[in-house]
């Protein structure tokens, strides 16, 4: 069984870690900013798939410490500055997509081993049907 005091005091541990807000940290791993609110106070118990979220997009949160209390945190070297990160935005979490001048050509990979690659600038189609 989980102690919800403990839980609560590495979860604070992770958003300090982080230096993000709970409600930040709430739209990362997807879920309601109430749920970390509730979390935060002792009024629930996280659920497995809460833990599983966490370790999921927190690859430095060990999931034996996250639960427990054994382990380490962070897992591994410090988390990048905001400064030095150059990964390009998820559009689907709400980023920016970068502008596009020119499409060279689209490739789609079936399960069977074939594709086809689309050629937007010759309006062809090539490859293995």
């Amino acid at each position: 069984m989980v102690n919800t005091v403990a839980f609560k005091e590495r979860l604070e541990q992770i958003l300090s870690h982080y230096e993000i807000t709970a409600s930040a940290f709430a739209d990362a791993i997807g879920v309601q900013r109430s749920s970390i609110s509730h979390l935060l106070s002792g009024r629930n118990k996280p659920s497995l798939d809460f833990v599983l979220k966490v370790i999921r997009e927190f690859p430095e949160v060990n999931l034996y410490w996250l639960l427990n209390g054994k382990g380490v945190f962070p897992e591994s070297a410090p988390p990048p500055s905001k400064a030095a990160d150059t990964s390009l935005p998820d559009p689907l979490k709400g980023g920016a997509v970068p502008a596009v001048s020119e499409i060279e050509s689209i490739v789609v990979f079936y399960k069977d081993g074939s594709f086809r690659k689309y050629l937007p600038s010759q309006s062809k189609e090539v490859g293995i049907p």
